[in-house]
């Protein structure tokens, strides 16, 4: 299945929140508080809901939040599993040192979705080396900034000077607001999606 490019309030109405942080979505959950469809409003949520219901849906939260293609997220699910340590909060710190996540935590773009495009057209650099891949796992110690030519891209300053995003403990944002410094990889507590993780680590575990 290719990357979900469909109305996104769709999608936050049928799993209950605001998927991808957008002002349109808090909206539309707040008008319609029920799944879309035309019997969204007979299926409130909480009625017949099973085990892998909830699992599923916990999955399809992680998958549309971060922005994967199923078979991205599986392989990242795999890689979590064969490593030391919890599978679940495995799963979450990859998923958070994703470049286009780090670009959206540190408040360079305002959604993960803007921040893919910033990525793939070239405006990023990782230690002073152009990358334009998305799912590019940052390290601990790495300097992720914009481009010299980039720097008066309009969207780019508009984010900084208004988003007004603060980064978590793990990142360190550099005094020009146009780069951040991998400080340590993330803890569980310092991840804030609202997501519960082992649900997910049991579904795939059947």
């Amino acid at each position: 299945m290719s990357r979900y490019t469909g109305p996104r309030a769709r999608i936050s109405r049928r799993l209950g929140t605001n998927i991808f942080d957008t002002r349109g979505e808090a909206t539309a959950l707040e008008k319609r508080p029920y799944p879309p469809g035309v019997h969204g409003r007979s299926r409130r949520r909480g009625n017949n809901n099973t085990e892998y219901l909830f699992q599923l849906q916990e999955k399809q939260k992680a998958r549309f939040a971060y922005g994967l293609t199923e078979r991205q997220f599986r392989t990242i699910y795999d890689e979590a599993s064969r490593r030391d340590g919890v599978t679940g909060e495995n799963m979450l710190r990859f998923l958070e040192l994703r470049l286009d996540n780090v670009l959206y935590r540190a408040g360079l773009a305002a959604t993960r979705a803007q921040a893919r495009q910033f990525v793939s057209h070239g405006h990023i650099t990782i230690n002073g080396k152009r990358v334009d891949i998305p799912s590019y796992r940052v390290r601990k110690g790495e300097v992720i900034a914009v481009k010299e030519k980039s720097r008066d891209n309009p969207i780019l300053q508009w984010n900084r000077d208004v988003l007004d995003r603060t980064p978590p403990a793990w990142l360190d944002r550099g005094a020009d607001g146009l780069s951040v410094t991998i400080y340590s990889e993330p803890l569980r507590e310092q991840i804030d999606v609202p997501l519960r993780e082992q649900l997910i680590v049991e579904l795939y575990s059947k």
